[in-house]
């Protein structure tokens, strides 16, 4: 009596392989790739993967820079540990220059050493 089912599910296999044109492929899976991969990718690729978050910078930028600075300037972006700053006044720009190597401390000291690797200014 085992031999009838089996050889019934043989049958079906054939039946449904013929009118699929196909073969049930072994593994459903295989071929699909997770999104987060990815993801990982492109951040790696852009210099993002360290986990850098705009809210961090533009929270440290705002307690290291003061009340005064953090009106006329703000954080445009980390792109390859380069913290670029758009600067409302060129004076502004050109005293923020002079502070340079006071604020790339700071901004390093709090947020970790490996994360910024300069700071640039932009008048805009």
């Amino acid at each position: 009596m085992r031999k009838k089912p089996r050889r019934l599910h043989k049958v079906r296999e054939e039946i449904l392989q013929e009118w699929r044109g196909a073969e049930e492929p072994a593994d459903l899976n295989a071929g699909i790739h997770l999104a987060e991969s990815f993801v990982a990718a492109v951040l790696r690729t852009v210099g993002a993967e360290d986990g850098l978050h705009e809210d961090q910078v533009r929270e440290a930028w705002h307690e290291l820079a003061g009340d005064f600075i953090a009106r006329h300037t703000e954080p445009v972006s980390v792109k390859s540990g380069h913290l670029i700053l758009r600067v409302t006044q060129p004076a502004l720009r050109f005293q923020l220059e002079q502070m340079k190597p006071m604020l790339f401390s700071r901004i390093r000291e709090r947020l970790g050493p490996t994360y910024i690797k300069s700071i640039k200014f932009q008048l805009g």
